[in-house]
């Protein structure tokens, strides 16, 4: 198959896969771009948002600890080289960090961006991400307009009982245009908070954090395929893209764990789960 009629044909399924000449979608559509884990490049309306950046190399990073392993994250490398890397961080408009953990923003992360560029946040991280030496820094508290773009904050449980309270405060984010509404609900199990998101907005794309994240002690601190399927069922409409899997050392539900349990459910077709780098049109 040529590679012009291989890129239609998967075009026309929603999903292309990433091809490091053309980093970004040309024709100016909507879309969601999985890098790794939760790293995500966003475009709307011609903008290009670029979510949780975690761009250390392969292996960079210490383990994350009290889980049962020793394995060095990220356990796989970023799916692009390091000029494309430049091209994508020259390109984004803006930076969302849902919360400061180091898998959703890194030391590399912090390095390569260009302080000048403008960072939304959770109230909290505020100056520690100027501390940093980022300039340009905004609290979201409830809703902000950016160039058109409505960036709600929506809230979120990190777990359970006290691991829940030591992960500490997390947020998700509504980015809402005239035609559609992307909810990316970060480090957050099925909650309440999550319930209300999506009572409020009424997500066309709902993008969840899964991978069951946990450690020796307590519950899981990230959604498990169940918390996948709540969603499903509390919002059937809302187009669900899961990521979050097969990155970091504390992240035990793989990706081909959660397609089994969706398959087994007859929900396969209703969530999407993309492969690092694959692009999905919205």
């Amino acid at each position: 198959m040529k590679r012009r009629t291989f890129v239609k044909t998967l075009a026309l399924t929603g999903t292309v896969p990433f091809l490091t000449a053309s980093i970004f979608d040309k024709n100016g559509t909507d879309h969601i771009r999985l890098l790794r884990h939760a790293t995500l490049i966003l475009q709307l309306n011609g903008k290009k948002f670029l979510v949780d950046p975690m761009l250390s190399a392969k292996g960079e990073m210490d383990p994350i600890q009290n889980c049962g392993n020793d394995i060095r994250i990220p356990i796989v490398d970023l799916p692009i080289d390091s000029q494309a890397l430049a091209e994508i961080l020259k390109g984004i408009d803006t930076i969302v960090v849902t919360h400061t953990h180091r898998d959703h923003w890194d030391a590399a992360a912090q390095k390569l961006i260009d302080k000048n560029k403008p960072i939304f946040c959770q109230p909290v991280d505020v100056e520690k991400i100027k501390g940093q030496g980022f300039l340009n820094v905004t609290a979201v508290g409830g809703s902000v307009d950016w160039n058109g773009i409505a960036i709600n904050r929506t809230k979120g449980k990190h777990g359970t009982g006290d691991i829940g309270q030591r992960m500490g405060e997390v947020s998700g984010f509504v980015f809402k245009t005239k035609s559609k509404s992307v909810y990316v609900a970060g480090d957050t199990i099925w909650c309440d908070d999550v319930k209300e998101a999506l009572a409020t907005y009424q997500p066309s794309v709902t993008v969840l954090n899964a991978g069951g994240a946990r450690f020796l002690t307590g519950d899981p601190i990230t959604m498990t395929p169940e918390d996948v399927m709540n969603v499903h069922a509390q919002l059937p409409a809302t187009r669900i893209i899961a990521v979050h899997m097969d990155t970091v050392n504390h992240c035990f539900v793989k990706r081909g764990d959660l397609k089994k349990v969706l398959k087994e459910k007859k929900l396969k077709t209703r969530v999407s789960i993309p492969k690092d780098g694959e692009l999905i049109h919205l």
